[in-house]
């Protein structure tokens, strides 16, 4: 019985499946046009072909059991949807996601694993949507069922188009009616919601959507103040790509990571789409959109998500800079090693402090979590870190990224070929070898795709005062205040007056 054979008795869902899945007719827009079929058109068909083969390491038979767990009647699914209800739980959780992240080095930001744990978190708090309205609750319980059972990979958009920051949602003026996405009706089946959500990354392959709204509402916003899901090909729903940087790449020689892992970004418009009931999980209430993320474990378990990817792509940069010293033979040099060690204790306190949000982590009713204020701790970090370690990487490799052969082409010229072979010495490795490695390292800190994402680890979590807001809220301030307070309490001003001096 072959690996596909073994995963369908065991019923675990297969990249095969899950590339079969996106062929739905989803209204994608590219360059003024519209795609007839993602999984083949050249701007995403690799993409997509890596989210397949995360399903295909997970269905493999020498993994499943790491990797997956059983729901009942045979069905198994990726442990992003288990809900830990103790600490060996959350780590043999946490196990099974990194590995996932290891397959992609931590580029793609917005893999299965992150949505699905957001909305695992939500239903660990489903008394939160109860206590919003029990039908609305209901909705949503039966949709993390089913969207569990199928082991979907799931997206969300969570952000408000920008527009005037200086103005609220509401208060953009002539011609913002549809700049965000809003209830423009409603009846017996459902609602209809019109205009743009913001950042639907990995939405090109993934099967649904979470849409809410990640940003403070106010009173008399009560139609922007909804929750729903939907399938990528809903009525009406309109993706706007960004450029594809796989479209672009000449090869996977020449952009190892462009070519491979460029997960996308989109704008989505929802032109009138109808949401079913069933699929309607927050309905007119503002302050319930805040607290379907952040009353639930929600806003933790997807931030957590984020953490252990990024102390997996930590590493594979802090890898790289070795190799980058290695290849240009400055390994030796104090002042390189110096600069690799800072590094590798940067990777290093990200990873630790994955750890730390587990081992001080609490049990909350039936489910255990990370602690919350260690994880913000991370993302302050984080968020610094990442842009100190790119631009550390490019200033050991220095004018080595700036001289490489424009295409691998160039290889097939036997008289460039023999002066690259003459030029591209390396005391590491073959001429070749050394192009291939440091354009590697350009596509990873240098280029276009580079470049989105240093701006999404930057951002993904919200500007550095959000970041920073969430650490001041959760940080135990009574108790670092109360060490100096109680040292001051055990004395007066008036205890030393008659002290001889």
């Amino acid at each position: 019985m072959n690996a596909l054979d073994i995963a369908s008795a065991l019923s675990v869902k297969t990249g095969a499946e899950h590339i079969a899945s996106v062929r739905d007719g989803r209204a994608v827009y590219l360059d003024g046009a519209r795609v007839p079929d993602v999984s083949q058109h050249k701007a995403y068909r690799n993409a997509i072909a890596s989210s397949g083969m995360l399903y295909d390491y997970q269905s493999a038979p020498e993994n499943i059991e790491r990797m997956t767990f059983d729901i009942g009647n045979g069905r198994r699914v990726n442990r992003a949807w288990q809900l830990p209800a103790s600490y060996g739980d959350l780590v043999e959780r946490r196990k099974a996601l990194v590995e996932w992240a290891e397959l992609t080095c931590g580029f793609i930001g917005r893999s299965p694993d992150h949505v699905a744990s957001s909305v695992a978190g939500q239903i660990m708090g489903i008394e939160v949507f109860e206590r919003h309205d029990p039908k609305r609750a209901a909705a949503f319980r039966d949709w993390f069922d089913y969207a569990r059972r199928s082991d979907l990979f799931l997206t969300y958009v969570i952000n408000n188009v920008q527009g005037d920051r200086s103005k609220a949602f509401g208060d953009q003026g002539d011609g913002a009616e549809d700049m965000v996405a809003r209830i423009v009706d409603e009846d017996s089946s459902g609602i209809t919601i019109r205009g743009a959500k913001l950042f639907a990354t990995s939405a090109i392959m993934a099967n649904e959507i979470f849409v809410g709204s990640g940003q403070p509402l106010k009173p008399g916003e009560e139609h922007l103040a909804f929750a729903c899901a939907l399938p990528m090909n809903a009525k009406g729903m309109k993706l706007l790509s960004r450029k594809s940087f796989e479209e672009h790449a000449i090869s996977e020689y020449d952009s190892p990571l462009a070519y491979r892992y460029d997960e996308n970004d989109a704008l989505v418009f929802f032109d009138d789409v109808k949401v079913p009931w069933d699929r309607v999980f927050v309905y007119r209430d503002t302050d319930m959109c805040r607290a379907q993320l952040h009353d639930t474990p929600a806003h933790v378990y997807q931030n957590y998500q984020a953490q252990m990817r990024l102390s997996v792509k930590l590493r594979f940069l802090v890898g790289l800079a070795r190799n980058v010293a290695e290849i240009i033979g400055t390994i030796n040099f104090p002042p390189v090693r110096d600069v690799l060690g800072k590094l590798a204790s940067q990777a290093s306190l990200i990873e630790g402090m994955v750890y730390g949000m587990e081992a001080s982590g609490t049990q909350q009713g039936a489910y255990f979590l990370p602690n919350r204020h260690m994880l913000y701790a991370a993302q302050v970090q984080s968020q610094e870190m990442y842009p100190q370690i790119v631009a550390a990487i490019r200033e050991l490799a220095g004018g080595a990224l700036l001289m490489l052969p424009s295409s691998v082409h160039d290889f097939a010229n036997a008289d460039l070929s023999r002066i690259i072979a003459s030029t591209q010495i390396s005391p590491a490795m073959t001429g070749q070898d050394r192009v291939k490695a440091l354009k590697l390292a350009w596509d990873a800190v240098g280029s276009e795709f580079a470049s989105r994402h240093l701006q999404y680890e930057m951002f993904y979590a919200g500007a550095q005062f959000v970041t920073r807001g969430h650490s001041f809220r959760t940080y135990d301030w009574d108790r670092a205040v109360g060490m100096s307070r109680n040292i001051v309490s055990g004395y007066r001003a008036e205890d030393f007056f008659n002290q001889p001096t």
